[in-house]
């Protein structure tokens, strides 16, 4: 009896420690009514910094060790001990610079534990964990293209606004210049174009730089204002407006063809009078060199009368002088400005065959241009009292024909080549 006394007491002494360890640990009185399975320090929402380390013990309303701990939807390096229930993690920056894990991402996890020997008896439940970062890494704005670029006037500029977002997303673009530049397409957030064609204007006539820098400053602007810039200077050159220099070529063109066919039909009518002149004088010449010629053989007939018409014919001859000098002078002021107005046309007739643009985009439409100006206008001072006729009912076709007549080519062709013909 005695024994059986002390063999209580001994388990008295033994056990009760016992049960004050196990209130300690789980931190609540058991009840031996609960049977409902349950996690009794579980957190449900749990913050955590990068490159920390975490490792946090569930407990249970019951002391079985038989338990089985397991987690759905983890993220990487996330694990929790199946036996005994301690979740553990480091959170690596490399996860994060990976792309692996993400800040300020809410991830939600499965949390479930089951009696391996009675199914049935088993509690699922969740909790989220979010990463946060003391650390500010920057966002920054990179245009698709280098910071020095070379554009001609006429050309068309386009690149994108591209952006490095780090722990504060860009949110909006702005941009600024040092000369009124405008994109054609609006530019207001990340991955926007901006397209941009400097007129022909874009360089005055009159100033002595020939290239012009223009400075654009992209700024983007993060929720918190947090602020990122990117230069890109454009080295604007002076060129060539090709569509209006080309329409100012064909219309100096078509004037100096238009001059020319006036010169053409001014030239037919003075040679014309030229020619009537010259069938007058020839009339009167071989009028007065006849009755020069009748009154010598009047003068050797027996005659009397016949004599003395011989000697009054020559008179008659000498007298008709005069009368051809006033009624067809020898204009040689005619003959002059006919001459003129050939070699004028000639002059620009070869010009324009020696101007001819090669292409669309001729280099040296600039210098052709102005060579057939300058020829046009001096031409023009030069045979500026030449007769310049209307053109109606002629055509072109007919004035070229009367001037490279082979009859006018004889006519005006120069002297040592008639020389050498004959």
């Amino acid at each position: 009896m005695k024994a059986a006394r002390t063999l209580l007491l001994w388990f008295t002494l033994v056990s009760f420690p016992m049960i004050l360890r196990a209130q300690d640990t789980l931190g609540v009185r058991i009840d031996p009514a609960d049977t409902a399975l349950r996690i009794i320090n579980l957190q449900p929402y749990v913050t955590l910094h990068v490159d920390s380390t975490l490792r946090y013990q569930f407990e249970l309303n019951k002391p079985d060790l038989t338990y089985f701990w397991y987690l759905r939807n983890a993220p990487v390096g996330l694990r929790i001990n199946k036996d005994n229930g301690t979740l553990s993690f480091k959170a690596e920056k490399s996860y994060f610079t990976s792309g692996r894990l993400k800040f300020d991402q809410e991830y939600s996890i499965q949390l479930g534990v089951q009696n391996p020997k009675h199914p049935a008896e088993r509690f699922d439940t969740s909790f989220t964990l979010l990463f946060f970062n003391t650390e500010v890494i920057p966002s920054a704005v990179e245009p698709t293209i280098t910071q020095n670029v070379f554009l001609d006037e006429g050309d068309t500029l386009r690149f994108r606004i591209q952006c490095v977002n780090g722990s504060y997303p860009i949110e909006q673009i702005s941009y600024f210049s040092n000369y009124p530049v405008r994109s054609i397409t609006p530019v207001q957030a990340c991955n926007d174009e901006f397209v941009w064609t400097p007129p022909f204007d874009f360089i005055r006539d009159n100033e002595k730089e020939k290239q012009k820098a223009v400075d654009l400053v992209f700024v983007g602007q993060s929720r918190f204002n947090r602020r990122d810039s990117a230069l890109v200077r454009i080295y604007v050159r002076d060129n060539v407006n090709y569509p209006l220099k080309l329409r100012e070529y064909n219309f100096l063109r078509n004037e100096i063809d238009k001059y020319i066919l006036q010169l053409k039909a001014g030239f037919r009518d003075v040679d014309l009078r030229l020619k009537k002149t010259k069938r007058t004088r020839t009339a009167f010449d071989l009028a007065s060199a006849s009755t020069a010629l009748g009154g010598t053989v009047f003068t050797s007939m027996q005659d009397r009368n016949a004599q003395t018409a011989g000697k009054i014919l020559p008179s008659v001859g000498v007298a008709m002088v005069p009368v051809k000098e006033a009624s067809a002078p020898n204009s040689v002021s005619d003959q002059n400005i006919a001459s003129l107005m050939r070699s004028g046309i000639k002059r620009l007739e070869y010009l324009l065959t020696d101007m001819t643009l090669v292409g669309d985009r001729d280099p040296d439409i600039l210098p052709k241009t102005n060579k057939l100006r300058d020829e046009l206008k001096q031409m023009q001072v030069q045979l500026i009292d030449a007769p310049l006729p209307d053109l109606s009912g002629l055509t072109k076709e007919e004035l070229d024909a009367y001037f490279n007549s082979p009859r006018v080519n004889k006519k005006y062709q120069a002297k040592k080549n008639r020389k050498k013909r004959n």
